[in-house]
């Protein structure tokens, strides 16, 4: 009797191990299940038809807004924005040419931008007449050729185009011009483009560069034509929001965890990659970094490491060029030190084709030591690069080291096909413990240190052969693109290149915005030796430059 009593003694502490085990896997899996629910509930509402493709400034972005505002409400975490927990800023677009601008000669109908375009100093009226190309007579619309002024003016240097134009258009006016039509028949470089920046006072009369494609419709200059035209400009403004929520352990350093809640709308700024005006609901972008942010942020607020303090970030205006991360860097809502910051920007998508890459791997000596001691079953790539194409860019241009969660880009990418359907919600949820696991480590250390590393070469274009090596800042709103910063050991810095610079204008070809440089490198090619303007400060300086 004494032997069996003894075993069932010794089995009872066993047993009970045993079942206080089973309830902490039981709570484990219930827990993973609620994340996983969580993520999927997330993206079914932002990637939602209700939404609208979030662009920024429209309702859909201010519906997700105040979703993300109502769940850092509902946990209870402290708001840490300008405004709560909105921290608002404006998008100036410059002028735009309204869909109400037409041209209109014997009644055919020239296509906007590709046969002709409105100058952005031009008056907003409408007008019609029957002129002859080859005469100019008061009240009708006056046609210039600028071939010969182009080619007398070749090789002067003091020769502009755009002051010619505003002296020939006033004198047009006063005698009695109705609109001014310029159009070249040479082969020569003239310039004129649709400046949506210029801030110069508008002419009296509407004009207008006809093309060569749009010349075509004027074959015979003496004959007499029925013209019509209009000209509609529009100052474009857009009201962003970012939201900021804040835990505040007290701590030296605080953790920024960031993710842009912006996607496309229907391709009004015409950056998808598909065509036709339907929604693109951007589930995996960036409906999925967004719902990590928010459940990474649940997890911190029931336990959080207290050796930092966490700045949660959603930031809009990615899409047009990483403008909420740039405006909040340039007017941070926090005091204090950063440590570091982790960026989850399409981290749905995780399959056997499709890993985790973690970029900003090089921008810390730490990293490689806090990453072996991460556990989890996701196989991970890294990539050394701080830069590159989403919001943790703005914050490693600032010295912070960073981490970018992104489970690589595939066929749906800035397309309508981007649904909540495709999403690996599983993965998505994986990945939320994986960043939460990553920060308890970091917790352990001193603040982390910062290493510049080199640039990326992503986003680039396959019909440019040369590149400067430039990271242009999207929200100027001046003439010209002004620069963010240089890539290490590219043509930028060797040439003493700076951010702030303001580059005007390469060889022959100015340029007035980011699109018109982009457009101005495809006409180069390697060995070509020209020139570069640039503005630094109140200077203008040229720069020769050899590809």
């Amino acid at each position: 009797m004494g032997k069996k009593w003894f075993w069932v003694l010794l089995l009872v502490p066993f047993l009970g191990l045993s079942q206080s085990k089973r309830k902490l896997r039981i709570e484990a899996e219930k827990q993973k299940l609620a994340l996983i629910s969580n993520v999927q509930s997330h993206i079914g509402y932002l990637a939602s038809d209700a939404l609208e493709g979030r662009r920024t400034g429209t309702a859909g972005a201010a519906a997700a807004m105040d979703y993300l505002v109502k769940q850092y409400e509902q946990m209870g975490i402290a708001p840490k924005g300008t405004s709560g927990y909105l921290q608002k800023f404006e998008i100036n677009e410059g002028l735009q040419i309204d869909a109400g601008t037409y041209f209109l000669v014997n009644n055919k109908s020239l296509r906007l931008e590709k046969d002709f375009f409105p100058l952005a100093t031009s008056a907003s009226v409408q007008i019609s007449g029957n002129p002859a190309m080859a005469l100019q007579e008061k009240g009708q619309p006056w046609f210039t050729d600028i071939k010969e002024l182009l080619e007398e003016n070749k090789t002067n240097p003091h020769f502009d185009i755009e002051a010619w134009i505003k002296k020939e258009v006033s004198t047009a006016a006063a005698k009695g011009a109705s609109a001014y039509i310029i159009y070249n028949t040479s082969n020569t470089i003239d310039n004129i483009q649709f400046n949506k920046n210029d801030k110069s006072a508008a002419f009296s009369i509407p004009v207008i560069y006809l093309t060569q494609a749009g010349l075509q419709h004027f074959t015979d200059p003496s004959a007499t034509l029925q013209v019509g035209l209009a000209v509609r400009l529009v100052e474009k403004k857009r009201s962003a929001s970012n939201v900021a929520a804040f835990i505040n352990n007290g701590a030296a350093n605080t953790i920024v965890i960031g993710a842009h809640y912006d996607h496309l709308g229907y391709n009004e700024d015409k950056n998808a990659l598909d065509t036709g005006h339907v929604i693109h609901n951007g589930a995996d972008d960036n409906a999925s970094g967004t719902a990590a942010l928010l459940e990474i942020a649940r997890l911190l607020q029931k336990k959080s490491p207290a050796r930092n303090n966490y700045l949660f970030l959603h930031f809009s205006g990615e899409e047009l060029g990483l403008l909420g991360s740039k405006y909040w860097i340039e007017n941070p809502t926090m005091t204090g030190s950063i440590n570091y910051m982790i960026n989850m920007d399409m981290v749905g998508r995780y399959d056997t084709s499709h890993k985790l890459t973690v970029g900003g791997y090089g921008t810390s000596s730490k990293w490689s030591q806090i990453w072996k001691a991460v556990s989890t079953s996701l196989i991970v790539k890294f990539d050394s690069t701080g830069s590159g194409p989403s919001d943790h860019a703005s914050f490693y241009r600032a010295g912070i080291p960073v981490q970018f969660f992104f489970t690589g880009s595939h066929p749906d990418y800035h397309k309508a096909s981007d649904d909540a359907d495709k999403i690996n919600y599983e993965a998505t949820a994986q990945i939320v413990t994986l960043a939460y696991q990553m920060m308890g480590i970091t917790d352990s250390l001193p603040k982390l240190d910062f290493i510049k590393t080199t640039e990326p070469q992503m986003g680039r274009s396959t019909k440019f052969t040369v590149s400067l090596g430039v990271i242009p800042d999207y929200g100027y709103s001046g003439t010209g693109m002004r620069i963010d910063g240089v890539s290490p050991g590219k043509l930028a810095e060797k040439l003493g290149l700076k951010a702030g610079d303001i580059l005007l204008q390469l060889g022959d070809y100015k340029f007035v915005d980011v699109n018109s440089y982009m457009q101005t490198l495809s006409k180069f090619k390697k060995g070509d030796q020209t020139e570069l303007r640039i503005k630094r400060g109140t200077e203008e300086i040229n720069i020769s430059v050899s590809f």
